[in-house]
């Protein structure tokens, strides 16, 4: 036993196995479950402030809050896992999203030329120059503190990340739908998340957040990884997805596609001649084509991220309340229901469900309903030339 102990221990402070790394000895045994680990403490953000304050500056005590979703990855085989399927090159800039204490990091530093570490907080950033310096590899290291859903990267060839769980989805919109030419990006997601990521038609969970991130995008699953492999351990499993950009996106207005997809996915499992009937949305849509008129030839329109989450239902439907105040007659509101029965009924989509609905086939259906006047893009906002707008949908 004091064999296999002291082998695990020189395991741990060769491939920084520990939380802190520049940490003693002595703390990598509390660590190893040879000591108590009263150095390494989960707390909550409803803790006592002044508790917090009293022992956050004593030497070795890392507070992990969980709204920031820091949960450290400590499994080596996991790690070495992640950085050998990303595919790294000796010559490749590896852009990562919240590094924490830089277990990750310093597996990365080994293979790339150079490395963006973005840390949002400061206590993490300290520890991880610190391990990196004792490293000697700070010359391949930038780390920059800052959120990542409101700065504009660097220029990057890789995403390799074990990303907040928070932050998933405004995160990968803002990579896959930003102007971020990269060849791979490989995420650490809550097992959860990534299983809807992953979803086809058909799957119960098909929605909103594939569809559009496969829009543009090749999706791969790679492994699982048990919560036990964290620090502290999460309450849910994580798994690992790989991301490729596709080299040819289909023809057509991003933010119509945003619209449209939020429109149809509110309520996925609802026939689409049910959705549209309803006398809210057929009026937004309504007000919505007849301000197309007006605006032909405003090509401009407003950047919106939307969150993937069906949470945000009743966001969308508020919206279509205020943003048209010019009334509709009941005459050219019957009119228009009945041309979007038409033309449901017309492309055969009447009884169909968008749960049940493959790219190629929602494409051909906003293709179809543009053709006969009907839009899902709000273009009377203007144009949001950043990122920040519609990554700020996702976040709220």
């Amino acid at each position: 036993m004091r064999l296999r102990r002291a082998f695990i221990l020189e395991k741990c402070l060769s491939t920084s196995l520990t939380v802190t790394g520049f940490l003693s000895r002595k703390h990598c045994l509390r660590l190893l479950g040879t000591m108590p680990s009263r150095y390494y403490v989960h707390r909550d953000d409803n803790d006592e402030d002044e508790r917090k304050r009293k022992r956050e500056g004593q030497e070795g005590y890392i507070y992990f809050h969980k709204s920031r979703g820091q949960h450290i990855l400590t499994n080596p085989r996991v790690l070495d896992s992640i950085v050998r399927r990303a595919e790294i090159r000796p010559t490749d800039t590896v852009l990562e999203i919240g590094p924490g204490t830089g277990n990750l990091t310093l597996k990365l530093l080994e293979v790339a030329e150079k490395v963006f570490a973005v840390e949002i907080d400061k206590r993490m950033v300290e520890v991880l120059n610190n391990r990196v310096a004792e490293c000697g590899l700070e010359d391949r290291l930038t780390v920059i503190c800052k959120d990542a859903l409101k700065m504009d990267f660097p220029p990057f060839d890789l995403i390799v990340a074990n990303i907040p769980y928070g932050i998933s989805s405004p995160l990968i919109a803002k990579l896959v739908f930003g102007a971020y030419p990269f060849r791979s990006a490989t995420l650490l997601l809550q097992k959860e998340f990534a299983r809807r990521l992953l979803a086809n038609p058909g799957d119960s969970a098909f929605n909103r957040l594939a569809v559009n991130v496969k829009l543009v995008a090749e999706v791969e699953f790679v492994m699982d990884v048990s919560k036990k492999d964290f620090i502290p351990c999460p309450k849910v499993d994580s798994s690992v997805v790989k991301i490729w950009p596709k080299t040819k996106v289909p023809d057509v207005d991003m933010h119509e596609w945003w619209a449209f997809t939020r429109t149809c996915f509110n309520k996925k499992n609802k026939t689409l001649g049910a959705t549209f009937k309803q006398k809210k949305k057929v009026v937004e849509l309504l007000r919505r084509s007849q301000m197309m008129d007006s605006l032909k030839d405003h090509v401009a329109t407003r950047y919106n991220y939307d969150d993937y989450d069906d949470k945000e239902e009743q966001e969308e439907q508020s919206d279509g309340e205020h943003c048209f105040p010019s009334p509709c007659s009941e005459k050219d509101l019957v009119s228009f229901k009945e041309m979007i029965a038409e033309v449901l009924k017309a492309g055969g989509f009447e009884a169909k469900r968008p749960s049940k609905l493959s790219i190629e086939e929602l494409l051909h259906l906003l293709s179809l309903l543009n053709q006969a006047g009907i839009y899902f893009n709000d273009r009377t906002k203007g144009k949001d030339v950043s990122n920040e707008g519609f990554v700020a949908s996702y976040s709220s």
